[in-house]
């Protein structure tokens, strides 16, 4: 059993005896993966390229205009559409940035359509961090449960009114509190 224990101290020694690799290789080693990742990237853009232009080198005359009318009809069917989803995208992008958008009349939501139909993402983050915020202050009444607001004629019957009411006419108002600023000698 000693033997055992001999043996894991020495492979532990061993393995801390080794070089631990530092930060400028391994990220060399990272940049070096990063470089082959996108050089396949690269020729897998050009073998797919290149098969396109193979396929469409070998389409019938029907099949080109079929491929075409499939082309102007994504174009149409995302145009139709488009300004929509800009102004979807617009909305969720101010509310999450906490800024008021001008109104839509105002907005030229096709410069915000990128070139495949779709909402070109950066060009709304940039157009709503140009906004201003919103001031801070609540949006709400802040005149709630504080007393009496406004003027305290205002909803009150004066005497000239009630020279033109029926005596039950009045009642009703008194009842409804119409009379009360009157009965105070407010008015």
């Amino acid at each position: 059993m000693d033997e055992n224990k001999n043996d894991q101290v020495s492979a532990e020694a061993g393995t801390a005896g080794e070089a631990q690799p530092d930060a400028a290789a391994l990220q060399a080693e990272i940049d070096k993966w990063k470089a082959l990742s996108r050089k396949n990237e690269d020729r897998f853009k050009q073998a797919s390229s290149e098969l396109e232009g193979f396929r469409q080198s070998q389409m019938t005359d029907t099949e080109k205009a079929i491929e075409a009318a499939k082309v102007e009809a994504r174009n149409a069917a995302l145009s139709e559409v488009g300004n929509k989803l800009v102004n979807a995208e617009l909305r969720a992008a101010s509310y999450a940035a906490g800024v008021t958008l001008p109104g839509a009349e105002f907005l030229n939501l096709s410069s915000f359509v990128g070139e495949d139909g779709n909402p070109d993402s950066a060009r709304i983050e940039a157009f709503v961090s140009s906004l201003p915020k919103s001031g801070s202050g609540a949006s709400y009444a802040q005149n709630i449960g504080l007393g009496r607001q406004g003027s305290p004629a205002a909803g009150q019957l004066t005497r000239e009114d009630l020279s033109r009411m029926s005596p039950r006419e009045i009642n009703e108002a008194r009842a409804a509190g119409k009379c009360d600023a009157l009965m105070r000698g407010e008015m």
